[in-house]
């Protein structure tokens, strides 16, 4: 079982993750962006090497750091097999990496960015990128976003999963820094449309 810390960074109030394999003493940073020394300098006191980046998707916010913590640690960056980014390893939707005893699965959710992932972690954590917030979900008008695939992404993946997955957004958007997924399917505005109709409208306005 992994340790999960939560860091608020940057103006855009993002999140950064570190994995912590605390028996083997190395860790996985996802979506590195800003206050990198913050979460380099918690991992060098306890003792941890960083050994993978994980990116959620390839929007500059969620990846700015990535060459500062390469360059730092030597991590060695997995992205979705999409991706037009640097990276070293390319994953695709329903595969598996093996971090120490743990098990990290790739859910391939594109709608935000055609190359957005989200990480469920023994089956106890989702780490969700800009997929879905706390109350909300990621925004649909970007270049290269996709509402239709947005909707297959929450209606035909996200919703099926175990309500007791504890969600960990990509921003700091709502009213709390975690969540679960079973309070998000019952409160979450995303989760309450009838139609992908209904669901695309909305998305619309």
């Amino acid at each position: 079982m992994v340790k999960i810390e939560q860091f608020l960074v940057g103006k855009m109030d993002n999140f950064t993750y570190a994995i912590i394999d605390e028996k083997n003493r190395k860790s996985i940073i996802v979506d590195p962006s800003w206050d990198l020394e913050i979460i380099i300098d918690f991992l060098e006191k306890n003792g941890i090497e960083n050994t993978f980046i994980i990116n959620t998707h390839s929007h500059f916010d969620h990846v700015v750091g990535n060459d500062q913590v390469v360059k730092r640690t030597g991590a060695k960056i997995i992205q979705h097999k999409s991706s037009p980014l640097k990276k070293d390893i390319g994953v695709s939707d329903g595969e598996s990496i093996k971090f120490g005893e743990s098990e990290i699965k790739i859910i391939h959710t594109p709608g935000h960015s055609g190359d957005s992932i989200c990480l469920i972690i023994d089956d106890k954590i989702l780490l969700t990128g800009d997929t879905l917030f706390v109350g909300s979900c990621g925004r649909l008008d970007l270049q290269g976003s996709d509402p239709n695939k947005m909707y297959n992404s929450v209606y035909n993946k996200l919703i099926s999963l175990d309500g007791n997955l504890i969600v960990y957004p990509g921003h700091h958007y709502g009213s709390t820094k975690t969540s679960t997924l079973g309070k998000e399917k019952s409160t979450n505005f995303v989760f309450k449309f009838h139609s992908r109709q209904e669901f695309l409208n909305f998305m619309d306005r």
